[in-house]
């Protein structure tokens, strides 16, 4: 009999899908899990220093590692966390993936490799062989221009092929890519990130936006990452707001469009302490997601980041960092 979408889902988050972590159990019950796809870590001080933040920038310009990550956030129940890198820098993949390797708490990571290059070609067969390189991130304007390029779509079928997944960012016109993007190459899971940066105001939800997101949630390897919300709400030099019920409009229509399968949390840590400190980000998720029940909350919180990332059962070795 044909398995539907749910069932899959359902087998894949429970770790039925070969080389993916299942729940820890402690007795009979499995622990809480909860599961952050969204951080950016890096170092201003190493040798190199980083292309990204910008030494002019007082918030982010310093050094944000796993272990500072960690002080803030696992008080509120992060048990770990998927990386998406920033840097364009090849070899900064490497560095996260190093670090990944010494601390169980980074699951995977999202990489920056440009498809439809030479440098995909030369470094995606080194990286993918590190099973915590689980996907790359790709912007809206370079996705515009790859999906009309032979060898661009080639290298999201390769990603697709390898097991991997596509995080795609950009502002909300990105949303009328997905389709053409589904169709170029069908197994690729694919994550929109941020909302598709929508600008949040507490009440209205713009008309092109709810309109292309419905039509991108009809592909069914497209997941919706919950992340960068008081970054939208602060769109435009308002404050970000703290109040829970602020973000409950676009919340539920999200919520309501993905169903409970396929919407996935991120912080979107460090960028959002320019918004709002990060116990304010995780009590907005938290209550909407509580409203939901504890099986939504479950999966939005960590069983549809498995099923989307696919990160291993177990750290990969440490390997030496190529220069």
């Amino acid at each position: 009999m044909p398995v539907s979408r749910r069932e899959f889902l359902k087998a894949t988050a429970a770790g039925l899908t070969a080389g993916v972590l299942a729940a820890p159990v402690v007795g009979n019950e499995p622990t809480p899990q909860k599961v952050d796809t969204h951080t950016h870590f890096y170092d201003p001080t190493r040798p190199q220093g980083v292309p990204w933040p910008s030494k002019d920038d007082p918030v982010l310009y310093r050094r944000f590692l796993p272990e500072d990550y960690r002080q803030i956030a696992v008080p509120h129940g992060i048990t770990g966390t998927v990386v998406v890198e920033a840097s364009p820098w090849v070899e900064d993949n490497q560095w996260i993936l190093d670090l990944a390797a010494r601390d169980p708490f980074v699951l995977g990571l999202v990489g920056n490799l440009r498809p439809g290059t030479e440098d995909f070609a030369k470094h995606f067969p080194r990286f993918a062989q590190n099973p915590r390189f689980v996907g790359i991130r790709v912007g809206s304007d370079a996705l515009v221009r790859g999906l009309e390029q032979p060898e661009y779509v080639t290298d999201l079928q390769r990603l697709a092929g390898a097991g991997r997944e596509l995080d795609v960012n950009g502002p909300p016109g990105l949303l009328e890519l997905i389709p053409k993007l589904s169709a170029s190459a069908p197994e690729l899971r694919v994550v929109i990130n941020h909302l598709a940066n929508v600008r949040i105001d507490g009440d209205r939800l713009p008309e092109d936006w709810t309109r292309q997101l419905r039509t991108a949630a009809k592909s069914p390897n497209v997941f919706l990452k919950v992340s960068a919300l008081v970054e939208g709400a602060a769109q435009g030099g308002r404050k970000a707001p703290g109040d829970p019920a602020y973000y409950e409009p676009v919340l539920k229509f999200v919520w309501d469009v993905f169903g409970e399968d396929r919407v996935i949390y991120g912080s979107n840590w460090p960028v959002s302490v320019r918004f709002a400190p990060y116990d304010v980000v995780q009590r907005i998720v938290e209550t909407y997601a509580a409203t939901r029940g504890p099986a939504a909350s479950e999966k939005f919180f960590w069983r549809n980041a498995l099923a989307a990332y696919r990160w291993p059962a177990k750290p990969s070795s440490p390997r030496q960092t190529q220069n």
